[in-house]
């Protein structure tokens, strides 16, 4: 099977290679500037490998593509993030020329770096380890501006601005995340604008970026432009993007471009030598890259050790670690006037430390099902986790029986405290809402793709969703998370934690847990913000028993927003409500495979020119009435009736298989 699959890899990078032949170069685009990132690699390396099939295969996707497309290649920490974004105005030809010739000035300009960005009249072209797809970008960038000032620089910035303000609505709302606009400025000059973004922005993210690029806009010129990575705002007093007239020559921009190129017959014949030697090379290094790669695996494939942290002794994060008097005085003695919760691993205290820095104090209950190794896994994990989207871990207290650990504080609570609170539900509009399930997805999908380990959750529900000053969500809670190693894609386990309500079926029935059971948490996630609903107390209605089959009934009848909550009807967006409740309900769906990964979720929710695919019926639910054949069960929140651990008769084998990150 690994010959056949390796036959099947070669294969495909000789038809790549061969399709490259085909691309024109001739028409060499008009270069503006470029940006090399700090962090580098060395050559003939397995990141250089990945990147030039990152830059072979948008090369390749540049035809036909409608003017985007993005790629991914590798396995953290070598693994490579790539995107173009055309000019919506420019023919298929156009774009496939720049993209092709893009991919290849990049790696001359930036020879060694692993992020880089470079902008052309036609194109841009950007690719990083790290992951850059349906996020606002806004650095690094830069500005062009004609030297001439206008006659009435006043009124013509006015002007701009207001024709500027009208493309951006235009833009964020088309699936293309392009406009143009147009006004007259005098009787015989009319001002020209332009706005686009990567059209795997979100409407919402998209408005956000050009607003900011508009605001950086030269004041008073007769022609200027701001470009970031993830959008661009230009204007102008000549017709420059209706390529089928004869538009007036551009005037002079500054700063000029900091490459001399050269000119001339060697200039076009050397662009050709390097389009045809490239992918030659390229399939070459990948042909052996990938021989290496499968020998490799072949050998350590039973020598990995599948999920949980093993040999990391808590020694090596010591100087996270604060001394028991520390908390205690921040904490006032633990006094209950500082107490924000309490679960079933123990309360949890507001603090204030000597600097003034308010911190959230986790005490463990001594009767806590989390002993010494689960709060070893607490540390130890969340320690190495940095995202906007994860509450962050400041340091921890292990004294005696004491085990203590200090995070960030976050001002407004957790998720329920609003969202199942019939006097606070109003404080969260539909764009709040919004705001917090895409928070929620690019969190989960850190933590399964793009942090330096694969860690599965195992108990996101909305308790563990704090919410900081501007209600932006951060994941908490990861007593319970999980390793996977490079190739693992799914475990076992004998012992079932989690919450009633928000676990998958194959994790609740069999012990089985992966990055789908996550997935699946998700969904249900989604469904409660969406209706306000809790899904593990569900009241009977409409004939169905639980949130899952009540939403999967209004979505099947053509009803979705009969799902909604009801504090949301003056403030939602239809079509957006429709889009997230399919998602959701594409994510508990009872088939593991079915379900989406969360890269895709985070793509479906912040790029609507993606067709969603139609979900199956949810018939699963593990609520309060559900009667499993268990042996004992042992409450793990202080809700008995909506958290649980039960030992399974289970297979403990775990299940290894390839899987691309």
């Amino acid at each position: 099977m690994s010959s056949l699959k390796f036959f099947m890899i070669f294969v495909f990078l000789l038809s790549l290679s061969s399709s490259l032949f085909t691309f024109t170069i001739e028409a060499k685009p008009n270069y503006l500037n470029h940006f090399c990132s700090n962090n580098t690699f060395t050559g003939n390396s397995t990141y250089q490998t990945n990147l030039n099939l990152v830059l072979s295969s948008l090369a390749s996707n540049s035809n036909g593509s409608d003017g985007f497309s993005n790629a991914t290649a590798g396995q953290d920490p070598n693994r490579v993030y790539g995107l173009f974004q055309c000019r919506s105005d420019l023919n298929t030809t156009t774009c496939q020329d720049c993209v092709v010739y893009a991919s290849t000035e990049v790696t001359q300009r930036c020879p060694t770096q692993k992020g880089n960005i470079i902008w052309y009249d036609e194109c841009l072209v950007h690719y990083s380890d790290s992951y850059i797809f349906s996020t606002v970008t806004t650095s690094p960038s830069f500005s062009l501006f004609n030297t001439e000032d206008a006659t009435e620089p006043v009124r013509f910035h006015g002007i701009v601005l207001g024709l500027m303000n009208v493309s951006t609505t235009l833009a964020a709302n088309n699936t293309k995340r392009y406009a143009t606009r147009q006004g007259n400025y005098s009787t015989s000059q009319t001002i020209y604008t332009l706005q686009q973004c990567t059209q795997d922005l979100s409407s919402d993210d998209c408005s956000r970026c050009l607003e900011q690029a508009i605001a950086n806009l030269p004041n008073g010129k007769i022609g200027g432009r701001r470009l970031f990575p993830s959008c661009y705002s230009m204007y102008e007093l000549y017709d420059f993007y209706t390529h089928n007239k004869t538009a007036s020559p551009p005037p002079t921009l500054s700063p000029p471009s900091p490459v001399t190129r050269p000119t001339g017959k060697k200039r076009i014949t050397s662009s050709i030598i390097i389009a045809i030697v490239a992918p030659i090379t390229v399939s070459a290094v990948l042909f052996v890259a990938g021989y290496c790669f499968l020998t490799r695996r072949a050998r350590k494939k039973y020598n990995s050790l599948p999920g949980k942290i093993a040999g990391n002794d808590i020694s090596t994060i010591e100087s996270l670690q604060f001394d028991f008097g520390t908390i205690q005085a921040a904490t006032n003695d633990f006094s209950t006037d500082n107490k924000l919760g309490e679960g079933g691993f123990g309360v949890v205290y507001k603090g204030v430390l000597p600097n003034g820095q308010e911190i959230a104090v986790k005490r463990l209950s001594r009767r806590s099902g989390q002993g010494a190794e689960e709060f070893k896994n607490e540390v130890e994990l969340v320690a190495k986790l940095q995202h906007r989207n994860l509450v962050r871990l400041l340091g921890f207290c292990l004294e005696g029986q004491e085990k203590i650990l200090a995070y960030e504080f976050v001002p407004n609570k957790s998720l329920d405290y609003f969202l199942f609170d019939p006097e606070k539900q109003g404080q969260l509009d539909w764009s709040t809402r919004c705001k917090i399930i895409r928070g929620i997805a690019r969190g989960i999908l850190y933590l399964h793709e793009d942090s330096r380990l694969r860690i599965i959750h195992r108990d996101l529900k909305v308790s563990n969703v704090l919410l900081d000053g501007d209600m932006n969500p951060k994941i908490s809670d990861f007593g319970m998370a999980r390793i996977f190693g490079v190739d693992q894609t799914q475990a076992n386990t004998n012992r079932i934690m989690g919450t009633y309500g928000y676990m998958s079926p194959e994790y609740a029935m069999h012990g089985q847990f992966s990055v789908k059971s996550d997935v699946y948490s998700f969904g249900v996630l989604v469904l409660e913000i969406i209706s306000g609903k809790k899904n593990s107390s569900f009241i009977e209605t409409d004939g169905a028993n639980d949130l899952l089959s009540y939403a999967w009934k209004q979505w099947s009848d053509g009803t979705p927003m009969q799902l909604l909550d009801s504090n949301l009807v003056d403030s939602h967006s239809r079509n957006e409500v429709n889009r997230y409740i399919q998602v959701g309900l594409l994510c508990v769906q009872d088939n593991a495979a079915a379900r989406p990964t969360m890269a895709t979720v985070v793509l479906m929710l912040n790029s609507y020119f993606i067709t969603l695919p139609l979900p199956q019926q949810p018939t699963f639910f593990l609520g309060k009435k559900t009667e499993l054949n268990m042996q004992s069960t042992e409450c793990t929140d202080s809700d008995p009736s909506t958290s649980m651990s039960m030992p399974f008769s289970v297979d403990d084998a775990s299940i290894t298989e390839v899987y691309p990150r």
